[in-house]
C-alpha cells in the first residue's frame, strides 16, 4: 500500500487514543475545499515504506494504542487490509477515515475485524454532493450503503462534514444530518484554506451561519459537535 506520510503522533484523531497517522495516495473525489492536494492530484513523490512504518510501531508500543489510516481515500487501494492485518498484530488499535465510496471493501475489512472506528465524510445533502465532491456524474449509491453499514451499528463510528462558506447553508446540512438521522455522532469541521488546495479557494462559514448549522444538524443527530 501506498503510504505518502506518517504523523507519528496525534491525541486528537483516535478517540480515547494516542495514535500516529498514516496517509494514503490518492482519491476517488475532487472536492475543490480539500487542503491535501499533495496526496489526491499530483504525481506521487515520495513514500513511507511498510518496514519503516512497523518498525516504529514495534518501538512506541506501550506509548501508542492506536493507528489511523487516512488520506487521500484508504480504500482506493487494494493493500488496506493487508497492511491493517500487520498493525493489528502488533496489538494496535485502528481507526479508517474514508469518503464512503466503497463499502464493499469497508464491509470486508470489518467482517474480519480489522478496523474498530470509522469516520466517514459526508459532504452535503445528496442533491448537492455531485457539486461538492467535483464529479458531475457521480453514483451516490456506494456513499448510502456505507451510511446504512455504519447506522447498522457494525462498528463505533462518526460522521463529519467539511463546512465551507460557498458550498454550505443551514438547510444543506439539516438535510444532511436527516439523511443520518439517529447517527451515534456528527461534526462539523469549519473549512480552512491551507494553502494546497484540489480547486479553488472556499471560505469558511460565518459564526451566525455555523451557529445556524449547529443548530440545524441537532434536529436530527442530537449529538452533534462543532470540532477545530
Amino acid at each position: 500500500m501506498r503510504i505518502e506520510g506518517m504523523q507519528k503522533l496525534t491525541l486528537l484523531d483516535f478517540p480515547g487514543r494516542t495514535a500516529a497517522i498514516l496517509f494514503a495516495h490518492g482519491c476517488d473525489f475532487r472536492c475543490p475545499f480539500c487542503q491535501n492536494a499533495g496526496l489526491v492530484v499530483r504525481p506521487s513523490a515520495a513514500e513511507v515504506g511498510e518496514d519503516e512504518i512497523l518498525s516504529y510501531l514495534k518501538k512506541r508500543k506501550g506509548l501508542l494504542d492506536g493507528v489511523v489510516l487516512t488520506g487521500g481515500e484508504p480504500l482506493m487501494q487494494q493493500g488496506a487490509a493487508e497492511l491493517l492485518r500487520k498493525i493489528r498484530a502488533l496489538g494496535y488499535a485502528t481507526k479508517l477515515d474514508t469518503n464512503g465510496s466503497y463499502p464493499d471493501r469497508l464491509a470486508a475489512l470489518l467482517d474480519e475485524g480489522l478496523v474498530d472506528y470509522v469516520a466517514v465524510d459526508i459532504k452535503n445533502r445528496p442533491e448537492k454532493y455531485a457539486e461538492t465532491v467535483g464529479l458531475p456524474d457521480l453514483d451516490l449509491a456506494p456513499i448510502r450503503r456505507t451510511v446504512d453499514l455504519l447506522l447498522s451499528g457494525a462498528v463505533d463510528y462518526e460522521f463529519r462534514t467539511t463546512v465551507t462558506g460557498r458550498l454550505h447553508t443551514p438547510e444543506d446540512i439539516g438535510a444532511a444530518a436527516e439523511w443520518i438521522a439517529g447517527a451515534k455522532r456528527y461534526f462539523l469541521q469549519p473549512f480552512r484554506d491551507s494553502g494546497d488546495l484540489v480547486g479553488e479557494g472556499d471560505f469558511p462559514p460565518g459564526a451566525d451561519d455555523l451557529a445556524a448549522m449547529l443548530a440545524a444538524a441537532r434536529a436530527f443527530v442530537p449529538n452533534t459537535e462543532i470540532r477545530g
